[in-house]
């Protein structure tokens, strides 16, 4: 499903974020990512989503190569790969509804189908009865809830969530986690990035482990099976 062959990142100031990564993550697989802060969690997901572009190395996913897809393709590659942040990304001037709704907009979705998926995802994440609210009225728990629901509307078969839990209480953090656990549950290929080991230990997902941009052995990771390296 998503593969890194001798991936690495360097930006123009030289700060080299990724360091010749190779790993394979397979369809259907929920993923923890793990490391220091700058170890280069953030820089992988972000190659994913092709927000960034490998410095070297080839990206793969559902068997496509993306690493130099063209700009006219990058929306296409998006449609499949919803986004969940730490600090949620909502708009304060839209309700719950809009926000949720917008990736069926700028997709072109008619909206009569944008009014049935919006209402769905809310529902599933418990937010129908706030879809009028603004984000502003809402707990942290509550918008990252919103966000969630705003990256899983468009039905994409990956789920990237960069650091979800930074900034919720244990209890809400570990609802988030089981939130995107039930989404693995019905196919969808999640990546968490998290440094919560404490939490992220009590599911059993594999772990990869990344130090200074570099993918530490797989015999080093927490996995219940063997490693995906490639």
């Amino acid at each position: 499903m998503i593969s890194f062959q001798d991936v690495s990142k360097r930006y123009p100031t030289g700060f080299e974020a990724l360091n010749r990564l190779t790993f394979r993550i397979d369809r259907g697989e929920m993923v923890f990512i793990t490391g220091h802060s700058g170890a280069g969690k953030s820089t992988l997901l972000k190659l994913i989503a092709a927000i960034e572009r490998p410095s070297r190395g080839q990206i793969v996913i559902d068997n496509r190569n993306v690493t130099n897809l063209s700009r006219r393709r990058i929306p296409l590659l998006r449609r499949k790969v919803g986004l969940v942040f730490q600090n949620y990304q909502l708009l304060h001037d839209r309700t719950v509804f809009d926000n949720v709704a917008l990736p069926l907009v700028i997709a072109g979705v008619p909206q009569p189908e944008v009014r049935k998926r919006t209402r769905a995802a809310l529902h599933k994440l418990g937010l129908l009865k706030r879809e009028n609210a603004l984000p502003i009225t809402l707990s942290g728990g509550e918008q990252q809830r919103v966000s969630i629901a705003r990256a899983v509307v468009n039905r994409p078969p990956i789920l990237l969530a960069d650091e979800p839990t930074g900034n919720l209480d244990p209890a809400l953090s570990e609802e988030i986690m089981q939130l995107l656990e039930q989404f693995n549950q019905v196919g969808v290929t999640v990546l968490v990035a998290s440094h919560a080991i404490d939490l992220i230990s009590r599911f059993n997902k594999r772990i990869i482990t990344l130090q200074n941009g570099r993918l530490m052995r797989p015999e080093a990771d927490e996995q219940p099976r063997t490693a995906g390296a490639l």
